[in-house]
């Protein structure tokens, strides 16, 4: 079988293009319906269960778990297993989310009597407005479409789309009523990257006590250069006795003392030091001292506490938490 490229080229643009304007004729479809919908889920005391047969189950599932990660608890409940058992998993203090297209999965239908038994609020989007699951429902939210995009008519397409760009909906407007924040998103995502950028201190990923290149100012430049390599960070902090920041010396100023012609056995650090050396306080964002290296084009920032040396953290040392 060869595939001929210009025809899928245009069966891809042609998908876009009705699935695109399947998803712009839901605004026109916005009502009450929607913040009653969000109303609903905002004030139960339990869970949003949301429920799905078929390709609409695994629309279902995705809602869920983006209700979940953005600050409504919610989970996915198989309207089959339901009727053997999972019904347990739905109580009182829940809301249901049903999703069907056509309106009358036999399997989410049959529910319908215990879900009024219950008296659990139920939200249902559907293409069908009159079908026994709208309703039956405290809320209907319509998210039929006109033609899917299958060529056939048949294979859920646009209709799947439509329902997850409502989910998405509803999952956003949660999100601003409760006032979610990124910090909140980050504590919901703490192995993933922006739950790393996000809850991260400089404390977590620093270098401290003997790890800290440090020499004195009064150093001879030849020692600060044995620091430097021991230490492996391509730099030294220099300060006094009292570990105060005086300043730091870099590979980059080695260069230039090089080619000033000194000699690195008699000269001091402390005349040939940078003096005002970025910093940054421990308690601050592992990613705020990445976005200082990044402006400033360097590889590591002092971590100190007013002019009190405290430590050092280096862009290896983010490039390994996955913060770079």
């Amino acid at each position: 079988m060869t595939l001929d490229h210009q025809a899928a080229l245009l069966a891809a643009k042609r998908t876009f293009e009705m699935e695109a304007e399947a998803v712009s004729s839901l605004v026109d479809r916005l009502d009450d319906q929607f913040p009653h919908a969000c109303e609903l889920m905002l004030a139960t005391e339990g869970r949003v269960i949301v429920t799905g047969m078929g390709k609409s189950g695994h629309i279902a599932r995705k809602i869920a778990a983006t209700l979940a990660s953005t600050g409504t608890p919610a989970h996915f409940v198989h309207p089959g297993e339901a009727s053997h058992g999972d019904m347990g998993m739905i109580t009182s203090k829940d809301v249901v989310v049903a999703l069907s297209n056509s309106g009358t999965a036999a399997e989410i239908v049959t529910l319908l009597p215990l879900l009024k038994r219950l008296r659990v609020p139920l939200i249902a989007m559907t293409g069908n407005p009159e079908s026994a699951l709208a309703e039956a429902a405290d809320a209907h939210l319509n998210t039929g479409v006109t033609t899917e995009a299958c060529p056939l008519d048949l294979a859920p397409t646009s209709s799947t789309t439509t329902a997850l760009v409502m989910g998405d909906a509803l999952a956003i407007a949660l999100l601003e009523a409760r006032g979610f924040t990124a910090e909140d998103f980050a504590f919901s995502h703490p192995g993933g990257k922006l739950g790393r950028k996000l809850l991260l201190k400089v404390a977590d990923v620093m270098r401290s006590g003997p790890l800290v290149p440090r020499v004195l100012s009064d150093t001879p430049l030849i020692n600060a250069l044995l620091e430097i390599s021991q230490k492996g960070l391509g730099m030294t902090t220099v300060v006094d006795a009292q570990n105060q920041l005086l300043g730091i010396f870099t590979d980059g100023d080695l260069r230039r003392t090089l080619d000033k012609g000194l000699d690195i056995t008699s000269t001091q650090i402390a005349d040939v030091m940078t003096t005002g050396a970025k910093t940054i306080e421990k308690n601050h964002l592992a990613a705020e001292a990445l976005n200082i290296m990044e402006t400033h084009k360097i590889s590591a920032v002092v971590v100190a506490d007013g002019h009190h040396t405290q430590g050092v953290i280096h862009l290896m040392d983010l490039l390994r938490e996955g913060i770079a």
